[in-house]
């Protein structure tokens, strides 16, 4: 690494991130941001303090040697970059696209609090995308070594994040890894949740592909609860360990009048049958999507934004993203909402939906809304929103995607007696990741609630870990 002084790499501007024109890209479904240059990934590099007590490696939940893969980036070792990201993850390329940097590893990065904002940190999820990409764009990504058969088999239920991450480091100690999957296709939230334009899927395909290299074995359209129960897989197909991860899938509404009207979807549906069942490629495909001209998106989340920003991208007129507190509240990513704002999506903020309108055929005619003040804080830390009285208006659409936030999967709850679960329905697990059944273990957004990519694969090595010290003792 150059010998540059704090004040010199201060002084070097954070790199924008190229990408599509916002007039192209809302009629195509390419990816917006287009990644770093070789040469503005060195110079974002070059930005790092190197700093020893590296507080950024403590806001990375799969604890990534933060320094050490961007020190190697501005020497022009991208081998050893992304070989020091693999000792900790095996998504780089997902994790660079979709994690929330700005509020984990970035958040406490020394570079950003020198500049007093979170917005001029190193940007370290753009450059682990960078070199994850280079290694894939490049042909050089192996296939772990795996260690000789231990005659153990272990079952991963749901190909997730947190699935994909077990299945890699359990496999890696040579035991027999079964993954089963509800849907056609693996990749879980990955594939039927976050949009092309967000995640091209050929990047998650590619990361299925490396576990079924290293002899992972795939079982899709396999429902554990329907097809199977837990206690079968235990008892009568000799499983020795089983990891739970069916993620948080079951979508919440509002229970307002006329969310049963024709053009009102769950977003898990809507982003479904588009990123899934590829509705949105109406050339090749033939899942049905209703062709809306007008559409509400109820919600603030990153979910939110995807559906709003997919209601463009297949062709509606005017979407409206209405959200009861402010901008400062929303959950989603920065990044996402400024994405949407250019992409000509109308935010309606300090709003909500009070009840959906219907015309004479039972079709989603119009959306009455609340106008909202923002009141003391309530449980979530979030200043609670209080309706103000009188302040009624309708909005005219004829589409409403409901995006509020999911629950967990209750299908294993409701068909394995003894799981303990909370009140939310997410399944008890200690500090391995260990359930109140012997042998069964959980992780990702079964047992967090909704959570991030990053996350998800944080609880899955923690149970990996403890899965392997266990069969090691059998």
């Amino acid at each position: 690494m150059s010998a540059l002084t704090p004040k010199e790499r201060m002084a070097i501007p954070a790199q924008a991130m190229p990408e599509q024109d916002a007039a192209v890209r809302r009629s195509n479904m390419d990816e917006v941001a287009l990644g770093f240059t070789d040469e503005q990934a060195r110079l974002e590099a070059d930005r790092c303090f190197q700093c020893k007590n590296a507080p950024c490696i403590a806001g990375c939940p799969v604890r990534i040697n933060i320094p050490g893969f961007i020190k190697a980036i501005a020497e022009g070792d991208n081998a050893k970059a992304i070989a020091t990201i693999k000792e900790s993850s095996l998504l780089p390329a997902v994790c660079g696209r979709v994690c929330p940097q700005e509020s984990q590893c970035q958040a406490p990065c020394t570079v950003g609090k020198a500049l007093k904002s979170v917005d001029q940190a190193v940007g370290i999820g753009r450059l682990e995308r960078y070199v994850a990409d280079w290694e894939r764009e490049n042909g050089l990504i192996e296939v772990p070594e795996v260690k000789p058969a231990t005659g153990k088999k272990v079952g991963i239920v749901g190909t997730g994040p947190a699935g994909l991450t077990v299945a890699a480091d359990i496999r890696r100690e040579g035991h027999e890894v079964v993954l089963f999957e509800a849907f056609h296709k693996p990749g879980g939230v990955m594939i039927y949740g976050i949009p092309e334009f967000r995640l091209p899927k050929k990047i998650v395909q590619r990361e299925i592909d490396t576990l079924t290299a290293m002899g992972c074995k795939l079982e899709t359209n396999f429902v554990i609860g329907r097809t199977r129960k837990i206690e079968d897989l235990l008892e009568k197909d000799g499983f020795d360990a089983l990891f739970v991860g069916t993620g948080a899938g079951l979508p919440r509404f509002m229970n307002i009048e006329g969310e049963n009207l024709v053009g009102v979807y769950s977003a898990n549906e809507y982003l479904t049958r588009s990123n899934l069942m590829r509705a949105y490629d109406k050339g090749n495909a033939y899942t049905p999507i209703f062709e809306s001209r007008k559409v509400a998106v109820l919600g603030g989340g990153n979910v939110a934004m995807d559906a709003a920003r997919t209601a463009v991208r297949l062709g509606a007129d005017e979407v409206h993203l209405i959200y009861r507190r402010t901008e400062a509240e929303m959950p989603a990513r920065v990044e996402e909402v400024h994405h949407a704002k250019q992409e000509g999506i109308v935010f309606h903020l300090l709003e909500n939906a009070k009840r959906i309108l219907s015309d004479e055929r039972g079709w989603v005619a119009g959306i009455e809304c609340l106008k909202y003040a923002l009141g003391e804080p309530d449980d979530s830390g979030r200043r609670r929103p209080v309706e103000i009285p009188g302040s009624e208006f309708e909005l005219e659409v004829d589409t409403v995607i409901v995006a509020i936030g999911n629950d967990s999967n209750p299908l294993i709850r409701q068909t394995t007696p003894g799981l303990e679960t909370n009140k939310w329905g997410n399944i008890v697990v200690d500090e391995n990741g260990k359930s109140s059944i012997d042998r069964v273990y959980a992780g990702g957004d079964i047992v967090l609630g909704a959570a991030t990519v990053i996350l998800a694969m944080g609880e899955g090595r923690r149970a990996a870990a403890a899965i392997n010290e266990m069969l090691a003792g059998l």
